[in-house]
């Protein structure tokens, strides 16, 4: 065990040419550096976020969502079947026309009597829009709160006017108290968030979830650890501007406010733009790789950090491609359609933030409703769902 820790807290990878572990242990009084333990901490505070959240969702968001008469509807249940459930939970959810005719001829039943039982099973999985609703009322509280919190910090802060102070001293910088109630409450919502998809309905974007919180986690622990906690903050306060907007134009999606939808969402794409492929590349991506490279010079995990924000700069591009055909056919058309929402579904999995379109989770739903460019698409499973 020794070796291996010697090995992955190497100095040559972790720290610039001529410092070392050492030369950080001992600061001046009153000074702290970045520890890799005091990241331990966000783990209880992250069980704590997970309490609130449970707290929150039945005593403030929950009867919010009865207000604007988002109940606890109990959806049509799947008849008891062993031999169903045997094929549900351990080969298929969705069986192909073989499964389909086999099931028929083993129960005798109509093969369109089968179909209808898997339908109603899978959707006996599916969160209620009550649960989503208070899902995305939480989170937008929360990434309002934090953006609010991180703002308030960095426009105090030196480096958030000239990014160069975030590489002056470097790596002998001090953690002031601001910095890193900052930076591990953002690392414990990431935690919680991890430990609350093991106790949520089971979602079919679980494993997509679970990676992205994985990757953000160690991401945010790594600038931690490396002490690029400045830079990081100037990250998570421009990845947090716009995630509120996107929670607020959900709800009011669930709420049935489809004007209300449209705009915060089209203002969500204005906000979205601006903050990840203007002021990202311009302030972040600039300062890390230009300011730090004349301040400080590169070493292994400077490279290492670099490369994953260049990462996720081409992310932003692709989301952001996705989301102007929505906000696009939104100013067009009027209406944010289920064909869009479809388009950018990897963006919203990628921000645990998926939503979906009234017309397929409403059962009574009727071809008059859709839109036009819409109906051909909507008449199976509204025919299907009406039978």
């Amino acid at each position: 065990m020794a070796a291996l820790s010697a090995w992955f807290w190497n100095e040559r990878f972790w720290l610039p040419h001529n410092v070392t572990w050492a030369d950080l242990e001992n600061p001046a009084p009153g000074v702290e550096y970045p520890k890799a333990g005091h990241l331990f901490t966000a783990l209880p505070l992250a069980l704590g976020i997970f309490v609130v959240r449970i707290l929150f969702e039945r005593f403030i968001a929950s009867p919010c969502a009865r207000s604007l008469h988002i109940h606890q509807g109990v959806g049509r249940r799947a008849q008891p079947n062993a031999v169903l459930e045997k094929v549900f939970t351990s080969i298929t959810k969705n069986p192909d026309s073989r499964h389909l005719d086999g099931l028929s001829k083993q129960l005798d039943w109509e093969v369109r009597k089968v179909q209808r039982w898997f339908r109603h099973r899978r959707n006996q999985d599916k969160p209620s829009t009550h649960t989503k609703f208070c899902e995305s009322m939480w989170r937008f509280t929360f990434y309002l709160c934090i953006f609010t919190y991180g703002f308030q910090f960095l426009w105090q802060s030196p480096w958030m006017w000239d990014t160069r102070h975030c590489w002056y001293g470097y790596p002998y910088q001090a953690m002031t108290s601001g910095l890193y109630h900052y930076y591990v409450t953002e690392l414990a919502f990431y935690w919680s968030l991890m430990f609350s998809q093991f106790t949520d309905i089971k979602r079919k974007d679980f494993l997509i979830m679970f990676i992205h919180h994985l990757a953000t986690v160690s991401l945010i622990s790594f600038s931690y650890v490396n002490n690029m906690a400045r830079v990081g903050s100037l990250v998570l306060c421009v990845h947090d501007a716009s995630d509120f907007l996107l929670e607020a134009a959900k709800m009011a999606n669930y709420a049935k406010y489809q004007r209300l939808c449209d705009f915060l969402f089209i203002v969500f794409s204005v906000a979205f733009f601006i903050t990840r492929l203007v002021i990202y590349p311009i302030w972040v991506l600039n300062s890390t790789m230009f300011e730090s490279w004349a301040i400080v010079g590169p070493y292994p995990s400077w490279w290492l950090f670099n490369v994953l924000l260049l990462v996720l700069q081409v992310l932003h591009i692709i989301w952001s491609y996705l989301i102007a055909r929505i906000a696009i056919k939104a100013i067009l058309r009027g209406k944010v359609g289920h064909k869009e929402s479809s388009a950018v579904r990897n963006y919203l999995f990628c921000l645990k933030k998926i939503s979906n379109s009234s017309y397929y989770n409403d059962y009574k739903v009727s071809l008059h409703k859709a839109p036009l460019y819409h109906q051909r698409q909507l008449e199976p499973l509204i025919q299907s769902r009406m039978e």
